[in-house]
C-alpha cells in the first residue's frame, strides 16, 4: 500500500508539466498526493473496518475533494451524483487504489473477487476490473512467493491477456506527450517497469521516466515493487510527511492488520 503512495507522490510533480530527466531528485517541495493515495486509503480503509467500498471512496474522495491534479472526469461526476452508480470505465483509477486487496486477503480466489467488487462500485467495464484483478492478484504472487519478478510476464499473459510492451517502446510514446489513461495500456506498462527493475526505488524510477500518467503508472509499479523489494526507509519516511494524519493511521493500521494475519 505504502508503495502505491509513494509511487504517487513522486510522480505527482511530472503529470502534466515538468518532464523527468535521469537522476532527478524524487521528493520536492511541488509534490503532493493526489487522487491515486485518496483512493488507495479508501479501498483499505474498507477492508480493515468492513464497509463497503463505494461507502469508503464516497467519504474519502468527500473529505479531499480537490487533490493535486483532481479527480478524472467520469469519476469526478460519479462522486457528485445523488446516487452514483457504476460507470463502464476502464481508466486506470481501478487498477492503481487496489493494493490493499492483493496484501489483505490470502485465498487467491478471494483477492480476484474483492478486486472486482473494489472496481466495479465505479468501474463495471471488463478492462477496468481486469486491470484492478491483474495488479491486485500480481502482489498476492509476489508477497506469498508463489511466483519470482522474472515469471510474472507470462502469468500475467496466460491469466490476464496482457502482452507487456518493451519499456523502449513506452518510453517513446511517452516522450511524444501520449498520456496512458486506461487501464490496458497502463497496467501492461508499469508492470513492464516492475519486471525490468532492480530494486523498489529503480522500478519507481522506470516508471516516471516513461512519462505519461506518472503518478498512477508510478503508483501500480510501485505498490506490485512493494511485494518483492523493501522500500528505502528514508523513501518511506519522506512520502508520509506529505500526508495528514487520518491517512496515517489507516496506513498504520492496514500494517498492523496485515503483521497479524
Amino acid at each position: 500500500m505504502l508503495g502505491a503512495i509513494i509511487g504517487d507522490i513522486v510522480g505527482s510533480r511530472f503529470e502534466f508539466d515538468e518532464i523527468p530527466q535521469e537522476g532527478f531528485e524524487l521528493f520536492t517541495d511541488s509534490c503532493d498526493f493526489t487522487d491515486d493515495t485518496v483512493c488507495t486509503v479508501a479501498i483499505a480503509d474498507a477492508i480493515i473496518h468492513g464497509r463497503e467500498y463505494k461507502d469508503a471512496l464516497l467519504d474519502w474522495c468527500h473529505r479531499y475533494p480537490n487533490p493535486k491534479g483532481g479527480y478524472g472526469n467520469m469519476f469526478h461526476h460519479w462522486l457528485h451524483e445523488k446516487n452514483p452508480l457504476p460507470q463502464a470505465s476502464f481508466g486506470n483509477g481501478s487498477a492503481m487504489r487496489v493494493s490493499a486487496v492483493g496484501w489483505l486477503f490470502d485465498d487467491y480466489n478471494d483477492v480476484l473477487t474483492q478486486a472486482k467488487m473494489s472496481a466495479e462500485v465505479s468501474h463495471c467495464h471488463k478492462e477496468g476490473i481486469k486491470g484492478a484483478q491483474c495488479v491486485a492478484a500480481t502482489i498476492y504472487w509476489l508477497r506469498t512467493t508463489r511466483l519470482a519478478t522474472y515469471e510474472i510476464e507470462g502469468a500475467v499473459k496466460r491469466n490476464f491477456g496482457y502482452t507487456l510492451p518493451p519499456l523502449a517502446d513506452i518510453n517513446r510514446i511517452g516522450s511524444l506527450g501520449h498520456f496512458d489513461s486506461t487501464c490496458q495500456e497502463t497496467v501492461p506498462a508499469a508492470l513492464r517497469c516492475l519486471v525490468d527493475g532492480n530494486d523498489f526505488e529503480d522500478v519507481l524510477r522506470k516508471a516516471i521516466l516513461a512519462q505519461g500518467d506518472t503518478d498512477t503508472k508510478a503508483a501500480i509499479a510501485c505498490s506490485m515493487a512493494e511485494a518483492c523489494y523493501t522500500i528505502p526507509d528514508n523513501i518511506a519516511e519522506r512520502a508520509m510527511s506529505y500526508l495528514p494524519e487520518e491517512m496515517l493511521v489507516v496506513i498504520e493500521a492496514f500494517y498492523d492488520t496485515m503483521m497479524k494475519s
